[in-house]
């Protein structure tokens, strides 16, 4: 079976390489290739041998997504990216442009089984997960379509990353890793909707990386109509093992908040909410659902979002609401991806 290079490590390159009867020293040589020049074959490696580069084609596949579409956002410069796998799956990648530089949210899984009701990701369900490889290119790629350097990285397009835990965490060791793209874990922020075993399990890594915590409701009840896996991990379990993560990381928790017109968006809801989670180090990012045509939910209007602000705000909470990014393209999760499929 062919290797997949682009998701070894430099350690695990060179052992690789040992196994082909080369020398482990050509990894310093081939990782910069894959990860800082991004090439897109072989050949292109100008500084090792036919040689080796025969051995390589014969005993590797090298990750390279396919551009199929992109949409560019007038409003604000947002690129929404459906790139092709290998197998002729697709996932969607973002380019958001900021004064602090630009940032690439990623997808971790092609599909999604986590169910979430207003989520356009995951209404095909999951295919598969995606490889440390495949989650890189997708930043590599979009990097040499700008020509620009990525220098803030999200994981929070299709897909919950923790369901993909062992690649994802390969993923992070890899994108931050001072022989490839080096971006500061500080950097990086990762969105699970709530699978508590696993958070823990990653706090217990004591990576840098900031936690996104995908709440969306105040309490148990609304959470389990909005978020399948509340059936599974019960509100108070999820805030546990996030304070659990701040405990072992020092790293402020986010709390996604979608509000969701007149669903989850009352004066009743942000006092509960607030209650939750006062005295955690925490913010909460208020999100304007973004309609879905498969769904019901709408998204409530200005003034509703200011009030919830506001009244998280009496209680000393930390709130901002979320600048909408690529509002006039696809900009769910998912939408893109899934009307190219249903074409």
């Amino acid at each position: 079976m062919s290797e997949d290079i682009k998701s070894l490590n430099q350690k695990e390159l060179g052992d690789f390489l040992h196994s082909l009867g080369e020398k482990t020293f050509r990894a310093k040589q081939i990782y910069p290739w894959l990860h800082v020049k991004h090439v897109e074959n072989f050949d292109e490696m100008t500084d090792i041998s036919n040689k080796l580069k025969e051995k390589l084609k014969e005993n590797c596949v090298l990750t390279v997504l396919s551009q199929m579409q992109v949409q560019c956002s007038r409003l604000d410069g947002t690129r929404k990216y459906l790139f092709a796998l290998s197998d002729g799956n697709m996932v969607e990648s973002v380019l958001m442009r900021y004064k602090h530089g630009n940032s690439v949210c990623i997808s971790s899984q092609a599909g999604c089984r986590m169910g979430c009701r207003f989520c356009a990701s995951t209404l095909g369900g999951l295919v598969r997960n995606l490889t440390p490889g495949e989650m890189l290119d997708q930043i590599y790629r979009i990097q040499k379509d700008i020509g620009e350097r990525v220098s803030h990285v999200v994981i929070m397009g299709t897909g919950e990353p923790l369901d993909n835990y062992d690649n994802f965490l390969k993923f992070i060791q890899m994108l931050s890793d001072d022989n490839g793209l080096n971006i500061s874990q500080r950097n990086i922020t990762v969105s699970t909707c709530g699978i508590v075993p696993n958070i823990r399990r990653l706090a217990e890594e004591k990576l840098q990386i900031t936690l996104a915590l995908s709440l969306h409701a105040s309490s148990q009840e609304k959470r389990q109509e909005l978020m399948p896996v509340a059936n599974k991990y019960e509100i108070h379990q999820v805030i546990d093992a996030c304070e659990y993560y701040f405990k072992k990381t020092g790293r402020r928790i986010t709390f996604e908040y979608s509000l969701v017109g007149g669903v989850n968006d009352s004066k009743e809801d942000a006092c509960l909410l607030a209650g939750l989670i006062r005295g955690l180090n925490c913010h909460v990012n208020l999100i304007p659902v973004n309609p879905v045509r498969e769904r019901e939910y709408v998204q409530p209007n200005h003034q509703v979002v200011l009030n919830f602000k506001n009244e998280l705000e009496k209680y000393g909470i930390n709130v901002t609401i979320r600048r909408e990014m690529g509002r006039d393209i696809d900009g769910a999760c998912g939408q893109l991806r899934k009307r190219f499929i249903d074409l």
